[in-house]
């Protein structure tokens, strides 16, 4: 049965030029290992790019570029399980650009987890074959894999090739820019005929040394009855390739089962990985038996994370597909794995596999529906700890610091040359020195804590990650000399166009505004914190750490005294900032057009974006994302600045229009906080934010890897941004406010353990919890608190007032009476919803 157009990505006729769009759209993954939705027959070229990429697997190799000798850690390309092609007797091997293609449609089925293909094909000798073809990668079973191909000749009968084999000729070459580095990371070890049905490919990443086996069964069925073909199997150095030859009749519908195994060393409880991948295609069920458990394991995911709109189909339909991959990349298998969350997923190779702070934007909708995601992810960070306080002594500091980019070790990841595509020129990559990943990895942490209560990970693990990274902002901030302030000196904030001062030698900037905030934010949380935990384990781990009363009382005073540069009004993105100059935005535009990459352009002109008052992305802004409006007054309250709601707007009329979006996440931030603004321009957003990938807005860089962080950042643009969702005080609560062109979300969430279902539209709102509800019982609606507890159902309805629309009771859903009109909206707003809410 065709799923419906809600769960359904699909796409009619080949386009060569999207094919690389298309195949990191249609991966299909289990957040152990995914593979790119090539089609079976294609093999690498400059249409294919058919990768398969294991969370984890990382390799080094080192490249001499411009005169030096510069090492990069990648998530290696594996062997391409997927080969599985026909010929006719004497024909050519199915190719669609030689073939007359007669019709071809590729869906990816987001319900059940499974990508179709149909195609119809006629060869230079006119013979006519339907082919149709499902494909899953197991999320019931993380190491298991399949394909069900149907072949029909329509017009001819005779002798049919087919082909099934483990392709270990792969290297990373699928990010053009990339390709000046070394990028051979396997070398086969081993390839054979296992036996029978089964062939096995065994390889090595040359410098990690991580073993990695794949095995591969293929049968055949013929008008429903299974038959044995004759076999023929041939064994490359690289490659392995099993022949299957057998006769067909016109009509005749001929099925092949491919079902594939992929382990690695890093696996548990196996005793070695070539073994184990055997072991498991031959005890592998049938595709129908994998399926049947794969879409079931969907199903439980789906019933947990699915956010159901009542709006345009569309919207709908890339809301599910953003849920979709950020569970392929990240599922309930990562608890059990030591990985983080790529930047770009597992759908290619941008960024290299690497994490940045993106989880700051996708844990979110993890801790209220998959928390043990968010604590494995998390405890990623924890194992690297050591590094991070590595990296901080080698800086001269005390505590720790995490890499803006990470993998395998916790080292620093981060490029220290950028090649720039328009000029064609390397120039230095200061990026690492964004030292407020560390912030994020606490912010993390914290609502973490909030979200789920679990106090033994903020005992076991939190706290200490989050002594360390506050020891190392109270480390790196001074005293400045004349006010009797602190100043954080030769950083980067979020914002990656500026990276240091016109009139400096130096890299670095002075004070960043969001990285201060957050400091402070962070140096006063830890005492919170520590006061949260057993006295046991708090005095194991001031004695542990040497945190005496003498440095928190240290933090404290620093946390009060940050410097927060202002100038007219507006918080400064950085110190010295309003010496900067404008920038000709109308002029560029008109030159340009696309301009979100200005760093490149200016670059290619021979100027700097140095120079200008332009970000790439939310900087100041990213503070009233994170932080709700009563934190924020609080923050700036104690750091003796003044702050009120008209600072948020003016911070926002300030900088939005002297931003390029040049990065995916900057439209999500912009979306949130335009929310109390101007709710129109930020539905705008929103809905931009929503096409970045599906629509590949940036030009090209999808099929290098989708923006996973944009991803969960719209849809939790839909969880938290319309339902106002925060815990304040150890109290969760709600102050939903649709826009005009959201008619109604439902959704469950998951708040310490205890299930909430969330029925809203415009003018009404039902919220349950139909089990239990864990401490306190009670749940917040706007700014009223009311009793709740297992088996609890509140409804309460909304009028509109001249500042928009608001919860006006809330009350036993029996007791409720009548219902509110429904009208206009437009760029009202809510005065109960924060600027930026956490």
């Amino acid at each position: 049965m065709k799923p419906p157009p809600e769960w359904t990505l699909s796409y009619d006729g080949f386009e060569p030029a999207r094919q690389g769009l298309r195949e990191a759209l249609c991966t299909l993954g289990n957040g152990n290992f995914a593979t790119r939705g090539a089609a079976e027959e294609a093999c690498a070229d400059e249409i294919h790019y058919p990768g398969t990429y294991l969370a984890g697997g990382f390799n080094r190799l080192q490249t001499d570029i411009a005169g030096r000798v510069v090492e990069n850690e990648d998530l290696v390309n594996l062997p391409n399980w997927l080969p599985l092609t026909f010929r006719p007797e004497g024909g050519d091997w199915l190719n669609v650009l030689r073939d007359t293609l007669l019709s071809y449609r590729q869906m990816l089925d987001m319900r059940h987890g499974i990508l179709h293909r149909e195609l119809h094909v006629r060869d230079r000798e006119g013979r006519e074959t339907a082919i149709t073809s499902r494909r899953l990668v197991s999320m019931h079973t993380p190491d298991l894999a399949a394909i069900e191909m149907t072949i029909r000749p329509l017009n001819w009968s005779g002798q049919m090739d087919v082909t099934t084999a483990i392709d270990g000729r792969v290297i990373n070459a699928g990010v053009a820019r990339y390709r000046q580095l070394n990028d051979k990371h396997l070398r086969v070890l081993e390839t054979r005929d296992a036996g029978g049905d089964r062939i096995l490919l065994v390889a090595e990443t040359v410098q990690s040394h991580l073993r990695i086996a794949e095995a591969a069964r293929t049968r055949l069925w013929r008008d429903g009855e299974p038959f044995e073909p004759e076999r023929e199997t041939a064994c490359e150095d690289e490659h392995v390739e099993q022949v299957l030859r057998f006769a067909v009749s016109e009509g005749q519908s001929l099925r092949i089962e491919k079902i594939v195994s992929l382990h690695s060393g890093r696996d548990r409880a196996i005793s070695e990985p070539a073994i184990a991948a055997l072991a498991s295609v031959e005890r592998a069920g049938s595709f129908a038996d994998l399926l049947d458990d794969h879409a079931l394991a969907w199903k439980h995911l789906w019933d947990r994370c699915d956010i159901e709109l009542d709006g345009p189909v569309r919207i709908q339909m890339i809301l599910r597909l953003h849920i979709f991959h950020l569970l392929q990349t990240v599922s309930p298998h990562t608890a059990g794995l030591d990985v983080g969350v790529p930047a770009r997923g597992l759908h290619g190779e941008a960024y290299r596999g690497h994490i940045f702070w993106d989880e700051v934007f996708i844990l979110p909708f993890l801790n209220y529906r998959v928390p043990d995601i968010s604590r494995a992810l998390l405890q990623y960070r924890y194992r690297r700890l050591p590094a991070a306080r590595r990296i901080a002594a080698e800086l001269g500091h005390r505590g720790a610091t995490y890499p803006w980019q990470s993998g395998s070790s916790g080292r620093e990841e981060s490029q220290v040359l950028h090649l720039n595509p328009r000029s064609g020129r390397w120039t230095p990559d200061n990026s690492s020195l964004q030292r407020h990943v560390s912030l994020a990895i606490a912010y993390n942490i914290w609502r973490y804590y909030e979200a789920s209560g679990d106090l033994s990970f903020l005992a076991s693990y939190g706290t200490e990650m989050l002594i360390e990274i506050a020891r190392f902002w109270a480390s790196i901030a001074e005293p400045n000399g004349h006010d009797d302030r602190y100043s954080i000196r030769g950083i980067m904030g979020s914002d990656e166009f500026h990276d240091q001062y016109p009139w400096r030698n130096e890299p670095g900037i002075d004070n960043n505004a969001y990285s201060n905030v957050m400091a402070a934010w962070l140096l006063a949380k830890v005492p919170e914190v520590l006061g949260l935990i057993h006295a046991d384990r708090r005095h194991e781990l001031q004695s542990e750490l040497k945190l005496d009363d003498d440095e928190l009382a240290y933090w404290d005073e620093v946390s009060r005294k940050l410097v927060v540069p202002f100038h007219d009004g507006v918080i400064s993105q950085f110190e010295r900032y309003d010496e900067l100059e404008e920038f000709d935005w109308e002029g560029y535009r008109k030159k340009y057009g696309n301009i979100e990459r200005l760093d490149r352009i200016l670059e290619a002109e021979g100027d700097n974006v140095n120079r200008y008052k332009a970000s790439k992305q939310a900087d100041v802004l990213m503070l009233f994302y994170l932080l709700p409006l009563q934190t924020l007054e609080y923050l700036f309250r104690r750091l003796g600045y003044p702050f009120d709601i008209d600072t948020i707007t003016r911070c926002i009329r300030y900088y939005i229009p002297r931003t390029s979006n040049g990065s995916t996440l900057s439209r999500v931030v912009h979306s949130w906080v335009l929310a109390r603004h101007d709710r129109t321009r930020s539905w705008e957003l929103f809905t931009e934010a929503l096409e970045s990938d599906i629509s590949d807005i940036q030009g090209g860089t999808t099929a290098e890897g989708i923006h996973l962080g944009a991803m969960a950042g719209t849809v939790d643009l839909i969880q938290r941004g319309q339902t106002a969702l925060e815990v304040r005080d150890g109290v969760l609560r709600l102050n939903p406010c649709l826009p005009q062109q959201l008619k109604g979300l439902r959704l469950r969430l998951l708040f310490r353990g205890a299930r909430l279902e969330l029925d809203i539209n415009c003018d009404r709102t039902i919220v349950t919890a139909p089990y239990e509800w864990t401490r306190p019982e009670k749940i917040g609606i706007a700014e009223e608190v009311h009793p709740f507890k297992g088996g609890s159902r509140l409804e309460f309805v909304c009028e509109e007032s001249p500042d928009g629309w608001r919860p006006v009771s809330s009350r036993s859903v029996r007791q409720v009476r009548g219902r509110s009109k429904r009208s206009e909206r437009g760029q009202t707003s809510d005065p109960g919803r924060t600027a930026g809410r956490a």
